[in-house]
């Protein structure tokens, strides 16, 4: 058996391969669908309320003598977002509305990494003492990075992909996706 310690073997790799893995498959998503269909699914903003609801707990349930204000307040902003829409209805053209719509996305764009991450400290609190700020930064710039290409990908998805790719994964058809020529 080797002692030798590779840096894919660090507990400092091993928690910032994680986290960016982790932050890039919840926010790439959501972020292509922005792109495709100018919209953020409900399914997607309710599974951030979901798992916001779940951290919340977590985080309202720990001893009082932790830092945790910032957390609970940042964990309520999805609860915020859907009493809002339920207070705003759904009528069109309405200040209220597009501006309950526009938190919505903002739920969806930063509420997805950031729920994650808050969770992420939730069940493994000596994440931030094994990412060194660099380390975190670099997390940060790679998701935005991800997110950034995954819209372009969605507002490109007619250059690569056909409305029977998303008719076959069980999705609706974009508007602007191209039919396939019949052979």
């Amino acid at each position: 058996m080797s002692t030798d310690t590779t840096d894919a073997a660090r507990p400092s790799t091993r928690t910032f391969a994680l986290v960016l893995i982790g932050m890039s498959i919840a926010v790439w998503w959501p972020v292509f669908t922005l792109g495709a269909w100018g919209e953020l699914f409900f399914d997607q903003l309710l599974t951030v309320w979901v798992v916001s609801i779940a951290g919340l707990v977590v985080v309202l349930a720990q001893p009082r003598g932790r830092r945790r204000w910032g957390r609970v307040i940042a964990l309520s902003i999805p609860s915020l977002w859907l009493a809002l829409s339920f207070a705003t209805g759904t009528s069109d053209g309405d200040l209220a509305v597009s501006l309950v719509e526009l938190l919505g996305i903002a739920v969806g764009l930063v509420g997805i990494p950031f729920t994650l991450w808050s969770i992420c400290r939730i069940v493994w609190p000596e994440l931030f003492s094994e990412l060194r700020l660099r380390a975190r930064f670099g997390v940060l710039l790679t998701v935005v990075a991800i997110a950034g290409a995954s819209f372009l990908l969605g507002t490109s998805q007619a250059l690569f992909l056909t409305c029977d790719d998303f008719t076959i994964s069980g999705n609706s058809e974009p508007p602007g996706c191209v039919t396939p020529p019949a052979d």
